[in-house]
């Protein structure tokens, strides 16, 4: 059998002390490269989004941890002698590619630059694609992705939706698709009357979670629309809400008091930390996913990490994620009749021992190696 062959790879993207699912994202990379085999370094950012520009509390963690990615902190995003300086050092060692995370225009400058200037020695140039166009949409948005993903020898992506976009961009370069892998760093669950004890919640109540940053084209305003016939069935119910707003709270807020809901949702308003994720999800029956828009979501498979069954809509690639009956239930965007029915349905009709056996079968298809195997291909 012909040996294996190590790489040397660099990986360029947000890291610790950046928080949030990317860096979980490409920190689990970092590892899982390590651990086949291959000598990997990391360049992160000395600064991500100027100040005025990020919509939450703060770009960093606070939090120890106990074994932190070893990333240099390079890259300005808004700094273009950063961009330089970062080449130089990624040139100096002569990896045999480098890999990007991409979701966003915003960094297509300094990522575009970076990636040309590499490419010229020789370095072979591979992005993981969470968007190729952005959900929410400003002009410059296709020019400034073209000027990224076209210096790229080979690209990855986690859904059709994307794989789409990109060919309406005219990118030429080879694309594997890969579904999102399923997260394991968050722990074990815990068991689900201790959960709910933590966050004060009644132990027998139906318990749906809507997990992650908040920003409109998530849909939190479409399940808070869709609460009233759900409780008119279920009036025990609770929605837990657990993340940072990152849109204007206020409407949200005047919504659950218009509703008259305050006793049923449970606003958690804060980057949920690491070694707290488990316990909302444990605490949940289901995790509710109204996106809006969509191309894929790392929240579905930290559902899929706790064995819990997702309800979730028909946009970009989360239904490939969720097969409707199987590991959840799929329902229209913008449709708060419909999540209602869905919602109500997986209580009344006691889904919860199928759609989680359901998702148990389903997440062994999400191997981090596939992500690795696809990676490795596309650098030969």
């Amino acid at each position: 059998m012909e040996p294996k062959r190590c790489d040397h790879l660099v990986l360029v993207g947000p890291m610790h002390p950046y928080r949030g699912g990317i860096a979980h994202f490409l920190e689990t990379m970092y590892r899982g490269f390590r651990k086949r085999g291959h000598y990997v370094e990391a360049v992160t950012f000395t600064r991500q989004y100027p100040e005025r520009l990020f919509p939450g509390k703060t770009q960093l963690t606070m939090a120890a941890t106990a074994d932190p990615v070893p990333a240099v902190r390079l890259l300005d995003t808004i700094g273009p002698l950063s961009w330089f300086q970062a080449t130089r050092h990624i040139a100096r060692g002569n990896p045999d590619a480098v890999i990007f995370k991409y979701w966003m225009p915003f960094f297509a400058p300094a990522y575009g630059t970076l990636a040309r200037r590499l490419r010229r020695r020789g370095i072979r140039i591979i992005a993981v694609v969470d968007n190729a166009i952005p959900h929410e949409r400003h002009s410059g948005d296709r020019a400034l992705s073209r000027y990224f993903l076209c210096a790229c020898d080979g690209l990855i992506v986690m859904s059709e939706s994307v794989r789409r976009d990109l060919a309406t961009l005219h990118v030429t370069a080879p694309v594997r698709m890969v579904a999102h892998p399923v997260y394991d760093i968050f722990g074990t669950a815990r068991p689900k009357a201790e959960a709910r004890a933590a966050l004060g919640l009644p132990p027998d109540a139906p318990v749906v979670l809507f997990f992650g940053f908040i920003r409109k084209y998530k849909g939190l305003q479409v399940v808070l629309e869709s609460l009233p016939k759900v409780i008119a069935k279920n009036p025990a119910l609770r929605l837990v809400v657990a993340g940072e707003f990152y849109d204007d709270e206020a409407p949200y807020r005047a919504t659950i008091a218009r509703l008259s809901l305050e006793e049923h949702v449970l606003l958690h308003a804060d980057y949920i930390p690491d070694e707290a994720v488990k316990t909302y999800f444990s605490a949940a029956d289901v995790v509710v996913q109204p996106y809006v828009a969509a191309t894929q979501s790392g929240v579905a498979q930290i559902a899929f990490q706790f064995d819990r069954p997702v309800i979730t809509t028909d946009v970009g690639g989360l239904a490939e994620i969720v097969p409707d009956g199987r590991a959840g239930l799929v329902v229209p965007p913008e449709d708060p009749v419909a999540l209602a029915k869905a919602i109500t349905r997986f209580f009344d009709e006691g889904l919860a021992a199928s759609l989680t056996e359901g998702v148990r079968a389903e997440k062994q298809k999400y191997s981090w190696d596939r992500l690795y195997e696809a990676i490795e291909t596309l650098i030969r």
